[in-house]
């Protein structure tokens, strides 16, 4: 009978386990796709030279806020630019001078895109593009500048 009730409680235990470790991984993972067309939300383009390692369901922030998720990411084959789709919840408008940017949460985190309010009077519509972009910054090529400028350096 004492048999019985450990293996019962040892079953209960990985079953609870089993369950924390997917309720964390809801968790982590977050609700990338809450941003839809369905759901009060608008879609604009912007081009960028480099998006470095960016994710389709990554999130658009303004200020740190999230304001909506990167629907798509696609080559633009006519100017050989990333194109990414970006799906921005109705609530909030930006101007069409808006800037965005591929930005990195700390040294080695998540890339997202950024966006910087412009100062036009006109808001961004469905379908518009985001002119002014910045594209990632990745780390390995900064990585290759310094160590060729410090061998350069070395060698007068």
């Amino acid at each position: 009978m004492k048999q019985k009730n450990i293996e019962f409680s040892v079953g209960l235990l990985v079953v609870l386990s089993i369950l924390a470790i997917v309720f964390l991984c809801v968790k982590v993972a977050g609700d990338k796709y809450n941003f839809s067309s369905d759901d009060g939300s608008y879609e604009v383009v912007a081009y960028f030279n480099n998006i470095g390692n960016l994710k389709v369901g990554a999130p658009v922030r303004a200020s740190g806020v999230l304001v909506g998720r990167v629907k798509s990411i696609s080559l633009d084959v006519n100017n050989y630019q990333a194109k990414v789709e970006l799906s921005i919840n109705n609530q909030y408008s930006f101007s069409q001078d808006t800037s965005a940017s591929v930005l990195t949460m700390g040294i080695l985190g998540e890339q997202y895109i950024g966006l910087q309010q412009g100062g036009d009077s006109l808001d961004l519509q469905s379908g518009d593009t985001i002119n002014i972009t910045n594209s990632a910054v990745v780390i390995e090529e900064l990585l290759n500048k310094i160590v060729v400028n410090f061998l350069g350096k070395t060698k007068d």
